[in-house]
């Protein structure tokens, strides 16, 4: 496993859709991690403090071309080919959000040239994450 630690992040507008107008402007950072090289964390800015949320890194680049996720994430291509459509769904209610593909994509790129697709194994420490579990007992 690679010893070092590095972080690709990006900062996105991404677009809360609402029913009476157009999107409202939601900033928000993606980060990736190459200690955590599975996961992106997305961080809403809303007015009531940080959201975030962790999301497959896989998933976000399925996103782009299909229709992917299946539980409290689901991210598609939007009608307009410029955009991709996050879905969040929790048991408090659901967001729909659109980002722009091009800057998702140029994040994605990114964190591939870090850690190319099908490597994360070799950067994942399973010792390390089952220390964090057994921290929280």
């Amino acid at each position: 496993m690679p010893d070092y630690q590095d972080t690709t992040r990006a900062k996105i507008v991404f677009g809360l859709r609402t029913f009476a107008a157009g999107p409202a402007p939601l900033p928000a950072e993606l980060s990736y991690d190459t200690s955590d090289p599975y996961a992106v964390a997305v961080t809403f800015q809303t007015g009531r403090g940080d959201v975030r949320w962790m999301c497959a890194r896989d998933l976000l680049a399925d996103g782009l071309l299909a229709p992917a996720g299946l539980g409290d994430l689901r991210i598609s291509p939007a009608t307009d080919p410029e955009y991709v459509v996050f879905e969040l769904i929790t048991p408090d209610g659901e967001a729909v959000m659109e980002a722009p593909s091009a800057e998702i994509a140029a994040f994605l790129d990114r964190t591939y040239e870090k850690i190319p697709a099908g490597s994360e194994h070799q950067w994942f420490d399973f010792d390390h994450e089952l220390e964090k579990l057994s921290s929280l007992s």
